[in-house]
């Protein structure tokens, strides 16, 4: 089950021992910071954790799927997440050996 804001805002409160309207303004204040940075067109570093950057994607050609007619996709900024080594070594799933023996 994915975790929510409220959700979010509960863990942040009972992990920093803060009362929750504390842990929600702290919240907030940072996902507002990282908005602001990246409107800016800036970069949000969080060492360990990933970084936050915005990516321009070119104007291209699409297809309709339902009509099958070419249409223009225009330019646009969007936002972009890399994670970071040990976020990556935190959720990593080691895949089984292969070639081993399976038990039954």
């Amino acid at each position: 089950m994915p975790l929510n804001k409220s959700d979010l805002v509960n863990a942040v409160a009972e992990s920093a021992e803060l009362k929750k309207i504390e842990a929600e303004k702290a919240v907030r204040a940072t996902f507002d910071t990282i908005t602001k940075e990246l409107k800016d067109h800036g970069a949000v570093t969080l060492v360990g954790f990933g970084t936050f950057t915005v990516s321009h994607r070119q104007a291209r050609k699409g297809r309709n799927p339902k009509t099958q007619q070419v249409i223009d996709i225009p330019s646009k900024i969007v936002p972009k997440f890399r994670p970071g080594k040990s976020l990556v070594e935190a959720v990593a799933v080691k895949a089984p050996k292969k070639g081993g023996s399976k038990k039954k």
